[in-house]
């Protein structure tokens, strides 16, 4: 191993409108793909990028952070606007920084906040049918939240799964530690943090909430899905354009994981 190699964390934002997902994929677009590509076009080395959290197809970024090592002697920032150079417009850096060698940006994480954007409208809007969920309809925002307050904590949310294997997820019990809806004009916004998440969680509890705000399930209904423990019991799924990964947690910021030699 070179003594000149180091380990660089990117914090990224991109609309996932046209990916398939974060995760490399050989015969699709995936954000991972366009910059590592890009790496490669601004150090000339081929790196493999690693992600702080997976977002599936559709789903957009405003924090994500991801790392790899390198031997580049190039300066921290001019990773932003060499990259930002090379990779296309629906994909930025926002910031970088040099970390700990053994640092890892998934596990070190100590929690996660995703946002997923309803339009309640009972008109269509072409600026936001990428980056919203149409909802038409008044929903109840306090029994919504009424709802929320039972998510909070330490739970087995197996309900929320959609498919549930046990070689990949060794376990469905999860904290969370905020849940949150709020009506903004025509936008009721969803916050949901947690220090992980399990696949599709959120967008099968926005399903479950709209359910609710609409009145088609009540209180007692939310609960009895969150204790029966049965994976595709909730949602369901909303769709993923209404997604975002607003920031990913660490117990200091990412600036301060690294000690000078």
């Amino acid at each position: 191993m070179s003594s000149n190699l180091i380990k660089i964390a990117l914090v990224l934002e991109y609309d996932g409108s046209h990916y398939c997902g974060f995760q490399f994929q050989e015969n699709a677009a995936t954000v991972q793909g366009e910059v590592e590509k890009a790496l490669k076009q601004l150090t000339g080395e081929t790196l493999r990028i690693m992600g702080a959290s997976r977002t599936d197809t559709g789903v957009h970024a405003l924090g994500q952070v991801v790392s790899f090592r390198t031997v580049s002697g190039l300066k921290i920032e001019n990773y932003v606007s060499g990259l930002n150079h090379f990779l296309p417009q629906d994909i930025a850096v926002k910031a970088a920084y040099q970390i700990n060698i053994d640092f890892s940006i998934q596990t070190e994480a100590c929690g996660r906040l995703y946002r997923y954007l309803i339009l309640n409208s009972s008109t269509r809007s072409p600026i936001w049918r990428n980056y919203s969920y149409q909802v038409f309809g008044d929903l109840d925002i306090q029994t919504m939240n009424e709802a929320c307050e039972l998510l909070l904590g330490e739970h087995d949310l197996a309900s929320f799964v959609t498919d549930f294997s046990q070689s990949i997820i060794k376990t469905t019990i999860r904290t969370v530690y905020q849940a949150r809806v709020e009506k903004k004009d025509d936008k009721v916004v969803f916050e949901i943090g947690a220090g992980s998440f399990l696949p599709h969680q959120v967008r099968n509890t926005v399903g479950t909430l709209i359910r609710v705000g609409q009145g088609k399930l009540s209180i007692d209904d939310f609960k009895r899905i969150m204790e029966a423990r049965k994976p595709g019991l909730a949602g369901p799924t909303a769709p993923a354009m209404g997604l975002y990964l607003v920031q990913v947690n660490y117990p200091r910021p990412l600036g301060d994981y690294h000690e000078d030699l």
